[in-house]
């Protein structure tokens, strides 16, 4: 009888700080996606019915008018509207869109987008070596926005910077 008590106790005891730890642990979530807003930019609706902006972590899509823009768009737009996905979130960004891996199943959707060159792995926010091997093979085989020998990335193109001033 004593020893359940004991138990009984230790557990009250310990669970404020289970409960303050698992505040901090992000979980993956699933939603379906109802929105491409661009490339590497979506909208799910959780089933709480709540919507959530995701922007995909560690890539940069081209901007819609940007040459493959477009393309980028369509690739995620045929891959992942109206399916249920799972993001595992990174961070927020500055305009308080959730940063996260987004997966279809077993396929990771950031990946799949670099693997296809129609996004460029976005050094500056990420250092994780399957991107930036992704990006090498799509140089070498001139997939998507490879086949363009100066292409410029969105963060140039941003700033209105050309593909002949870029180099």
């Amino acid at each position: 009888m004593t020893d359940i008590f004991s138990r009984t106790r230790i557990f009250l005891l310990l669970l404020p700080v289970f409960l303050f730890c698992a505040a901090f642990i992000d979980l993956p979530q699933k939603g379906r996606v109802i929105g491409v807003s661009d490339g590497d930019t979506m909208t799910i609706l959780h089933d709480d019915y709540s919507q959530e902006k995701i922007r995909l972590y560690g890539i940069d899509c081209p901007e819609k008018k940007q040459a493959f823009g477009q393309r980028a768009k369509q690739f995620t737009s045929t891959m992942v509207y109206g399916e249920q996905v799972t993001i595992r979130r990174i961070n927020s960004d500055r305009y308080g869109r959730t940063v996260a891996w987004v997966f279809l199943g077993h396929a990771n959707v950031n990946n799949a987008l670099v693997r296809a060159g129609l996004a460029w792995h976005y050094r500056k926010y990420s250092d994780d070596p399957e991107l930036h091997l992704l990006e090498q093979e799509a140089r070498i085989k001139k997939r998507g926005l490879w086949v363009d020998p100066y292409p410029v990335p969105p963060w140039d193109y941003r700033k209105g910077i050309q593909a002949g001033n870029a180099f």
